[in-house]
């Protein structure tokens, strides 16, 4: 298959398991070189990832999904890394308009499970998935830490989604680890960690938090704090976006 064997996932994963972060990103850099990108959410610390791949993979696109709901300070903290860091931004929006999805289905998000789900694959999933059919992606850098939900301590730092290889350079930091590389490379973060925002998404569905709760607990849409972008999507569903032209 397009994103390697089996004996391929454990080989990598056995020779790069205790390798730096940045050896990780030369590996995959060289290993797949045009077919690399990397994902941004532009959230609460991302200026760490984009810095590490940028420092070690300059010529790496960069994928921004635009949602439609982003806070206005997402869309500056962004443009002003693209400028810092001379980023290749590949921004990727829903094919409907969110004037037009209101009108059509109201505030789905309001709307039980089933509505969020639909949300997600909408807003989140389905640009995801056309920016890297668009960029003819064999492989994905992705900001992931193990500490961060139930499903990404199961991952390892080389795994496979939906076919393509994902690599996780920073799977093992801690928040600790990420707090002092911001610091070392005079960093900065989301302007909205500072109103106690440390887990950002869309508008409507993002809260402030407290020391002493987790960060993703800000994340309140629907049951999960998976936004949908980093879980594989069953054979049913990818056969279901394509054949409804998504």
């Amino acid at each position: 298959m397009q994103a390697g064997t089996a004996r391929d996932l454990e080989g990598w994963n056995a020779r790069l398991e205790n390798e730096n972060a940045e050896t990780l990103v030369a590996w995959a850099a060289e290993r797949f070189g045009a077919g690399l990108v990397m994902s941004s959410s532009f959230g609460a610390t991302s200026a760490v990832m984009l810095h590490l791949v940028t420092r070690v993979a300059p010529e790496t696109p960069v994928i921004f999904v635009d949602t439609g709901y982003l806070f206005s300070e997402t869309y500056r903290f962004a443009a002003e890394l693209e400028r810092r860091l001379d980023l290749r931004l590949h921004v990727v929006a829903p094919r409907t308009t969110t004037a037009m999805q209101e009108a059509l289905h109201g505030e789905r998000w309001e709307q039980g499970d089933e509505g969020v789900a639909d949300y997600l694959r909408t807003n989140k999933v389905e640009p995801m998935r056309r920016a890297l059919d668009e960029l003819d992606a064999t492989a994905w850098l992705a900001g992931l830490r193990s500490e961060q939900t139930a499903h990404r301590s199961g991952l390892r730092r080389v795994d496979v989604q939906d076919e393509r290889v994902k690599v996780h350079p920073i799977l093992h930091w801690s928040a600790e680890d990420v707090e002092a590389y911001l610091v070392r490379h005079d960093l900065p973060v989301h302007p909205l960690v500072a109103e106690g925002y440390r887990s950002i998404g869309d508008v409507h569905s993002t809260l402030p938090t407290t020391p002493d709760m987790d960060p993703r607990d800000g994340r309140i849409l629907g049951r999960s704090r998976e936004c949908g972008l980093h879980l594989p999507m069953s054979p049913a569903t990818a056969e279901s976006l394509k054949s409804s032209g998504l």
